[in-house]
């Protein structure tokens, strides 16, 4: 079957990849629409851990049931279902423990593309339906449901782990399509003031949409400053980092209030090397600020979860599609459209049926 890959680092082919294998907890599916993802981007485009050879990519995806495995209770062939993008073992032991996206090994949550065949290809395997597949409600788009997978509940971590309480001045660093999420998901929070940082204007007006009530430039200034004199010197109560290089870290310690204040990092950050912690805005080790570094939250009753507030008028991702593309082969211009960033960007899905 046709599939897109990473031949290796840097280089991405279409590979008859071998058909999908059943599992009895599994179902085979074929893609409705995909979209690549900024983390398809590092994955080509930015080393990282070595990956296996000819690597299906891809982990965001709606589709179509074309076959179950025996123990499947909740799914049938024919169904039409959201893929999260975070698939955790939920049989795994750590799962008991809270620990369900690092359960068996570091970033065991994240398979698809990564350490399984992911979802640009003509099928494709989930090995546990039952506690993975999202049932789409009726009334929810394609473009609602796509935006679920990974958008909206990687943003929306963002915002829980910042732990946001009513009437909380908060500051959203990176306006792209996750940070945008993390602007729906702290205004739906709560947050009282919510600051957005980007300078695309596309992304601008979106965060306004969404809920920022103001968006500062790092081209006009010191970002920090620039906080610091919006609150009167005290600093923002809670901090979510969903874009920037690895200085962003540093600023968001700097903006963040003492003694109460925390920050929610969910900015991939490559590379290797060290992320640097200041020392003066840390308090010398003492500050009483709180950080929390976290992969997504997904699985079955997430996702669906999330399409229930789409369903009930909370939240609308759809705006966040910029671009459409027809035909599975435009995943290829797809992924090289997501690396670039024209201006006019958010995010491209492309129609597979």
């Amino acid at each position: 079957m046709k599939a897109f890959v990473l031949a290796e680092p840097g280089k991405v082919q279409w590979y008859n990849a071998p058909e999908p294998e059943l599992t009895p907890y599994g179902a085979i599916l074929e893609p409705i629409a995909v979209t690549p993802c900024s983390s398809d981007v590092h994955t080509v485009f930015g080393g990282g851990s070595p990956k296996q050879p000819n690597l299906v990519l891809g982990h965001e995806s709606i589709g179509r049931i074309v076959a179950v495995g025996e123990y499947v209770k909740d799914f049938k062939i024919g169904d039409k279902v959201a893929v999260p993008a975070i698939t955790p073992d939920w049989r795994e032991k750590s799962i008991q423990e809270g620990n369900d996206r690092h359960a068996s090994a570091p970033f065991s949550g994240h398979q698809l593309g990564r350490t399984q065949p992911g979802v640009f290809s003509e099928r494709y395997l989930i090995k546990d339906a039952d506690t993975t597949l999202a049932h789409i409600p009726e009334g929810i788009t394609d473009e609602q449901a796509l935006m679920s997978v990974d958008v909206v509940t990687t943003g929306f971590t963002g915002a829980e782990y910042a732990d946001i309480k009513f009437g909380d001045t908060v500051c959203v660093i990176g306006i792209g399509p996750i940070g945008l999420m993390a602007v729906a998901g702290a205004r739906l929070r709560g947050a009282g003031k919510i600051i957005a940082i980007g300078t695309r204007p596309v992304c601008v007006e979106l965060a306004k949409q969404y809920g920022a009530n103001q968006v500062l430039s790092y081209k006009e200034g010191d970002i920090v400053e620039q906080i610091k004199e919006i609150t009167h010197g005290v600093g923002v109560d809670s901090t979510i980092i969903a874009g920037g290089t690895v200085e962003v870290l540093e600023q968001a310690y700097d903006m963040t209030r003492y003694g109460i204040g925390t920050i929610s990092n969910i900015n991939y950050f490559g590379g290797k090397g060290y992320l640097p912690l200041p020392i003066f805005s840390g308090g010398r080790g003492m500050c009483g600020k709180t950080l929390h570094m976290e992969l997504a939250k997904g699985g079955r009753t997430r996702i669906e979860r999330i399409m229930s507030m789409i369903e009930n008028g909370r939240v609308d991702p759809s705006p966040l599609i910029t671009h459409h593309m027809y035909g599975l082969e435009r995943v290829e211009d797809a992924l090289y459209l997501m690396r670039d960033k024209p201006d006019n960007l958010v995010k491209v899905m492309v129609h597979c049926k």
